[in-house]
């Protein structure tokens, strides 16, 4: 009995002590575990302190191209007034029609202006017959003289009657012209081939003569071809020229790209826009552009191969003038000044101040300055947690 009971003893012993080991065991793997997971918390925050950055390619320029936006008009574009008034009695042509040269586009009724030709020529023929009358008396009187039967006072008095006459008939006779000149605007006729774009009456509206904008009866647009005017900035003058080739897009037509060439430059800056306007015509046989509608045209500047292009994003404007962010070989920030040649909207060209075995950096952060600590893009996702702020300055 004191053997079993010294194998039981022993045994407990035994089981006590393997129970402490693995409680030891458990105890030291928690407090590895909670020493490395404190570790990577404070790598992490670390590192969440240093600003992630990414670069951009410095190569050289190339041919660069540059967008404005610009304004499309008809080649010409002419509005149709009425020169008399009266009532429209018909019209032929309505909007998107096309014309021609003479073509009618409507008529209008003017009953006052026909009672006024009709008076203007009864007094003209009125005063032509006192005009006959005065003839032959003047002849008349002038042979009398010749006998001595009447005075030169007298013949020179018929001789003055028959030149008012002649006066009055002279008179009469321009306004007959004149209403009959008149009556000729009652037809409205095309000036030139082209599309009708707009009528603003219709039959039986009463007609007044006009000419301010809006009261137009019919507007009639050239649109083979067409002018588009664009607003350069003074920066980018140089770059265009007369007879220079534009390519030239619209919204309405997708994926479409027209050629375009400069024809006129206004040889001036408009101060209150610090732009110069540039006029261009484009080609439109197919009638697939609209006059008054909006568009981008496109140039191309020539290659400069010893300037570089950066984004806009990539310069920073302050104090100390234009500068971009640079990455040094120990990942720290070095701030170069550079020198702005020409703004092509997306890309900047840049003269001077950096190189091309320069890394600069993209959307640099706000505040940022020489010698802070930063992390790439490509690192950062390769090895989150690593420290860099563990490199020596």
């Amino acid at each position: 009995m004191k053997t079993d009971s010294s194998n039981t003893s022993a045994r407990y012993k035994i089981l006590g002590i393997s129970l402490a080991i693995i409680a030891a065991i458990v105890v030291i793997a928690g407090v590895a575990t909670r020493r490395s997971q404190a570790g990577q918390i404070k790598d992490r925050a670390i590192a969440s302190t240093v600003p992630t950055v990414s670069l951009v390619a410095t190569a050289g320029t190339g041919a660069a191209k540059f967008e404005l936006p610009a304004r499309i008009e008809a080649w010409a574009r002419v509005p149709i007034y009425a020169r008399v008034s009266g009532y429209l009695k018909n019209w032929t042509v309505d909007i998107g029609g096309a014309v021609k040269t003479g073509q009618l586009l409507a008529e209008i009724d003017t009953p006052d202006l026909d009672q006024q030709l009709l008076q203007a020529q009864a007094e003209l023929s009125n005063a032509r017959s006192n005009l006959a009358l005065s003839t032959s008396t003047a002849k008349r009187w002038q042979s009398l003289l010749a006998s001595d039967a009447v005075s030169k006072q007298e013949a020179d008095e018929k001789a003055g009657d028959l030149a008012a006459k002649q006066s009055a008939v002279n008179a009469l006779q321009a306004n007959v012209d004149r209403v009959q000149a008149l009556k000729r605007y009652t037809r409205l006729t095309a000036p030139f081939n082209g599309i009708v774009t707009a009528r603003n009456t219709d039959t039986g509206a009463l007609i007044n003569v006009g000419g301010a904008p809006g009261s137009e009866l019919f507007v009639v647009s050239d649109v083979q071809r067409l002018r588009v005017y664009v607003n350069v900035p003074q920066s980018q003058v140089a770059m265009v020229q007369n007879g220079s080739v534009a390519q030239l897009s619209v919204r309405e037509r997708p994926g479409r790209a027209y050629t375009a060439t400069v024809q006129s430059l206004a040889q001036a800056i408009d101060p209150r826009s610090g732009s110069m306007l540039v006029q261009l015509a484009v080609e439109n046989p197919n009638k697939e552009l609209l006059p008054g509608g909006f568009a981008t045209v496109s140039f191309e500047s020539a290659a400069n191969t010893t300037s570089i292009n950066l984004p806009p994003a990539a310069l920073i404007f302050g104090k100390n003038g234009t500068q971009v962010a640079t990455l040094g070989s120990d990942n720290r920030v070095v701030l170069k000044n550079v020198n702005i040649a020409r703004d092509f909207g997306s890309l900047i060209e840049i003269a001077g101040g950096i190189d091309r075995n320069d890394r600069v950096i993209n959307s640099p952060p706000d505040g940022i300055s020489n010698g802070d600590l930063v992390r790439l893009a490509a690192d950062a996702s390769a090895n989150p947690t690593s420290n860099p702020a563990k490199a020596k300055p």
